[in-house]
């Protein structure tokens, strides 16, 4: 896995698909326009396969021979992936956000907090700890998916697993790969279980008091 591939497009997906969340999930029919825009894309990013965003624009962009597009292969990996992943994570944050139930913003405005401040401090704060479990799958697809950026040439953990094996006709070195994946997505499933357990002792601890 490309670490650096890795963590880059995870911090641009985290608030590029909460920013859609919440734009989709704006009321009114003002906000229709809006709503509609992220609707389509939502939908087509996450109807086109990952692999054929990536080749679109990691060939296809710097085909296009202008001089203010980048030619960086690194910069359309990372860009193909947070698109996609962008899609797929403002759903799970939607769904964090319808599920927290309406009456829980009628008494934040109750108390006198505007539509975007009862937003920011209490559905928000309980929309994203409820989909943490689902937020970790998105990442471990995320993580696996970085191998495709190999086909651009970008050198990664299956791309340098491609080539030793080349170099020496030796097939333990896919062995090695997976075994990195593994190792990388097993403590980010214990550090979720972790958080969700605590933040269900947290809950009970409200309720006993």
């Amino acid at each position: 896995m490309n670490v650096k591939l890795f963590c880059i497009a995870e911090a641009i997906i985290l608030p590029a698909a909460l920013l859609l969340a919440v734009l989709r999930s704006l009321p009114g029919p003002v906000f229709f326009p809006i709503r509609a825009l992220a609707i389509v894309y939502a939908d087509l990013f996450r109807g086109i396969p990952t692999i054929l965003v990536i080749f679109m624009l990691g060939f296809g962009m710097p085909a296009l021979g202008l001089d203010w597009i980048p030619d960086s292969q690194f910069f359309w990996a990372v860009v193909a992936l947070s698109l996609v992943y962008t899609a797929y994570v403002s759903e799970v944050y939607r769904a964090g956000i319808e599920s927290v139930h309406p009456s829980q913003d009628a008494a934040a405005r109750s108390l006198g907090l505007t539509r975007s401040q009862s937003l920011r401090h209490v559905v928000l704060p309980q929309a994203v700890r409820r989909v943490i479990p689902p937020l970790l799958n998105d990442f471990i697809g995320l993580q696996k998916d970085t191998a495709l950026v190999g086909a651009l040439g970008v050198v990664e953990a299956f791309r340098m697993t491609q080539i030793n094996q080349a170099a020496t006709f030796n097939g333990t070195y896919y062995l090695v790969a997976a075994t990195l994946f593994v190792a990388i997505t097993i403590p980010l499933a214990r550090f979720t279980d972790w958080l969700v357990a605590r933040d269900r002792r947290r809950q009970q601890a409200g309720r006993l008091a």
